[in-house]
């Protein structure tokens, strides 16, 4: 199959030629996938997408018109693709459903960690010479209450890692995972998690029901001074609303690997170019803000299993194998 390869980056490119070994044609764009790039997809079969492609109504009219069958997610999420119009148009969308739970786990704790420690702000005071402690000061996580949204694989590794720093752990999904209860977990309300987290980590999916789940009226309901992780999806934070928290004093820890409005920034150097999201600008000044560019995933072994799954994927779509492909439908 020929497949065009939106947002890639040199290290898609490394990590998906050495999963394919040859079996596909692949052709590596740096665009993002949008209705004026997508016409960039003539003569190919299916075409290969990121979390900050934008697959809506529009670009998937023009990859119908341009003969594109599939559209290959290389990523978990799918909040980013008009389901409906796919399967209207007969576009078949597989996704990658699981690749390293512990790298985004893993991460989720750098956050805490770090935001805890101030080890980012104690590093640039090394770099001037600077010893003093003073604004470093941080508190056990022995003892924590740990709100988990989400008990997916990766909500599930986070429960096991913080559980082994000695939080209690409180959870919130629809589903009970019993791994989770297992780790000493325990599944409460929503309400209990806002009421009595010390630290909230988000590992749920972006849907219309968790759209800006972390708002002014949630916001209010938390512990003062709560430590809020997103490494999930930007769209599950009102940003204005937390920046308002930020101000007051309700929150008094924000760790964030996704941001709503990232599309135009992640994923690329813009060290030359000026900031004019203002409303990012104004989360950078906070110095109780930690923000990563969307790197929880980034592992070596999360690479090669999203190589892995993605080539897969393909493969099966090709021999129209669909049981085995990883497909998302409506």
């Amino acid at each position: 199959m020929k497949v065009a390869v939106f947002s890639s980056k040199a290290y898609d490119q490394q990590s998906l030629e050495a999963a394919n070994k040859g079996r596909h044609q692949f052709n590596f764009l740096e665009p993002h996938l949008t209705p004026q790039t997508a016409a960039l997809s003539h003569g190919y079969d299916a075409v290969c997408c990121f979390v900050n492609d934008s697959i809506d109504a529009d670009t998937l009219a023009e990859l119908k018109r341009q003969g594109i069958k599939l559209i290959a997610l290389r990523c978990a999420g799918f909040n980013n693709v008009d389901l409906a119009e796919a399967q209207r148009l007969g576009i078949r969308v597989a996704r990658v459903p699981e690749y390293s739970p512990f790298a985004v786990a893993e991460h989720a704790v750098a956050l805490i960690l770090g935001l805890n420690r101030n080890t980012h702000r104690a590093f640039n005071r090394v770099r001037e010479n600077d010893y003093s402690l003073h604004g470093l000061l941080g508190f056990d996580l022995h003892g924590k209450t740990v709100g988990v949204i989400g008990t997916g694989k990766i909500g599930a590794a986070f429960v096991r890692i913080v559980a082994g720093f000695g939080c209690r752990v409180i959870c919130s999904d629809p589903y009970v995972n019993k791994e989770v209860e297992q780790a000493g977990a325990r599944y409460v309300s929503l309400e209990e998690i806002w009421a009595q987290s010390d630290i909230i980590s988000l590992h749920c999916p972006l849907m219309p029901a968790t759209r800006h789940l972390i708002n002014a009226d949630t916001l209010a309901q938390m512990k003062q001074g709560v430590m809020i992780i997103n490494t999930s999806r930007g769209g599950l934070i009102e940003t204005k609303d937390v920046i308002d928290a930020l101000k007051s004093g309700q929150v008094g820890y924000l760790g964030l690997d996704v941001y709503e409005e990232e599309a135009d920034l992640f994923f690329e150097d813009n060290s030359d170019a000026i900031l004019r999201d203002d409303t990012f600008a104004r989360l950078l000044t906070f110095r109780n803000v930690l923000v990563t560019g969307h790197q929880a995933f980034f592992t070596q072994e999360a690479l090669a299993a999203i190589a892995d799954v993605t080539l897969a994927n393909l493969d099966a779509f090709e021999a129209e194998d669909f049981d085995r492909m990883h497909e998302v439908s409506v």
